[in-house]
């Protein structure tokens, strides 16, 4: 099966103020060009200020898709949203992403495709990064059932993981 990334490249920084790691809770609006954000306000494009990539999220977790990334990158908010077409292996996927160890967890995301370690918190709904790898990432890791695509650069912003053959294996025990 084959996984689509769509990436959307928007020029121009979050306000002042608001952080990306804001995007997926509580924050303030405000908008950078407040006549077109008050236009939408008026058409009811906008309900709430300071909602819509809550809303989005929402949504994606509603159709069983993994939420959007968010990142700042060279003068543009970049968004990626991971497009999983629904198969049967997808269903035993999603099961296996509901187990209570979290190593299975983390092996069961990487199922279909190597991400990079927001993606991975992200999918697992986990917000606090020190535990993310205390918990996920390090075990996995020390076992062998998962591997950097940039082994030589282990903390590079462009690191991603994957899962190893004895990953695979090990994932496929749990079904």
């Amino acid at each position: 099966m084959r996984v689509l990334q769509l990436e959307i490249r928007s020029a121009g920084r979050l306000p002042l103020g608001v952080t990306v790691a804001q995007l997926a809770g509580r924050h303030d609006s405000k908008p950078v060009n407040p006549l077109i954000a008050g236009a939408f306000h008026r058409t009811g494009a906008v309900e709430v200020w300071g909602r819509g990539t809550n809303r989005v999220i929402a949504i994606c977790k509603e159709h069983g898709t993994l939420p959007p990334t968010f990142v700042e990158r060279d003068g543009f908010l970049i968004v990626t949203f991971i497009i999983q077409p629904v198969t049967e292996e997808r269903v035993a996927t999603q099961s296996a992403t509901q187990s209570t160890d979290p190593v299975v967890r983390l092996l069961a995301c990487l199922h279909e495709m190597e991400m990079p370690a927001g993606a991975l918190r992200s999918a697992l709904q986990i917000k606090h990064r020190p535990t993310f790898r205390a918990n996920y990432l390090h075990p996995a890791l020390t076992a062998g059932w998962i591997e950097y695509t940039l082994p030589d650069k282990p903390s590079s912003r462009l690191q991603k993981y994957r899962l190893t053959e004895a990953g695979k294996r090990r994932l496929e025990k749990t079904k």
